[in-house]
């Protein structure tokens, strides 16, 4: 971890901390060392600053192209991990990308649910995460981020118990495979929804 990433890393802390209440479960479940995919469920810009700075490890995520067209914002994010993608134009660099970061040993970041989603029962699991694990044979985190982004509302970032693929290493998985085990992530990652009530007694 660099100097200058640890300085951002805590100014980001101190400002997340003071714009909200954030919650940390579960993070004895990041693997200290080693390549690994953090699946996480996707509704605001604020995701992956939140978990960027609740993770003791720098995390590397995929970002649309479009946010490095400001070189000044551009600098901000790529030192916060980020890489460009192009978006829906099934970006062959970004996929060589993400696997030279996981064979690097690094964690990376992913939104199975493709782009922020306001309504969890119409959202579908798309099948990058499970595919970058089964070919770079790295296990796969699944977090969940309850609570709204408001000011001095309460937010959890729980982390899950780490899931391995590793009766697929070393196979091509056809589309229906891959679907079919994307959406078990899915159903995962909301097993560690803190619910109403629950999240309610955080904020008491």
């Amino acid at each position: 971890m660099t100097f200058g990433f640890r300085i951002i890393q805590i100014i980001l802390r101190f400002v997340t901390f003071f714009c909200f209440r954030v919650k940390i479960q579960g993070i004895e479940n990041v693997p200290a060392e080693g390549g690994l995919i953090m699946a996480v469920n996707h509704k605001s810009y604020w995701d992956p600053v939140v978990v960027g700075m609740s993770t003791p490890r720098k995390l590397r995520y995929m970002a649309k192209a479009e946010l490095f067209r400001n070189k000044l914002f551009g600098k901000l994010i790529s030192a916060l991990g980020a890489f460009p993608v192009q978006r829906g134009k099934g970006d062959i660099g970004a996929i060589k990308g993400a696997l030279s970061i996981l064979k690097r040993e690094e964690p990376l970041l992913i939104f199975p649910e493709g782009g922020r989603t306001k309504d969890e029962k119409t959202s579908t699991a798309k099948p990058g995460a499970v595919m970058l694990a089964v070919r770079a044979e790295v296990p796969v985190v699944p977090v969940y981020i309850s609570g709204k982004y408001r000011w001095f509302g309460t937010i959890t970032v729980r982390y899950g118990t780490p899931v391995f693929y590793r009766d697929y290493y070393g196979q091509k998985l056809v589309v229906e495979q891959l679907q079919e085990l994307s959406n078990d992530l899915l159903k995962t990652m909301r097993t560690y929804r803190v619910e109403g009530k629950k999240h309610e007694k955080q904020r008491n």
